[in-house]
C-alpha cells in the first residue's frame, strides 16, 4: 500500500498503528477502506496530525 509510510505493533486498545501520507485529505478514505478489506482487520479509527 503506496501510501503507508510506517506501521508498528502496540499493546492496549489497538493491535497496531498505520502512519499514512496523503496529499489531499479525502485520500485517506480510500486508504481505511483498503485497510479494512485486510483479513482480520475488525475495524479501524482513524486520527489525523495536526500540525
Amino acid at each position: 500500500m503506496n501510501s503507508v509510510s510506517d506501521s508498528f505493533p502496540t499493546s492496549g486498545q489497538f493491535d497496531a498503528v498505520a502512519i499514512i501520507d496523503v496529499q489531499e485529505l479525502s485520500r485517506i478514505k480510500e486508504v481505511a477502506n483498503q485497510i479494512q478489506k485486510i483479513s482480520g482487520v475488525e475495524r479501524t479509527e482513524t486520527m489525523v496530525e495536526v500540525q
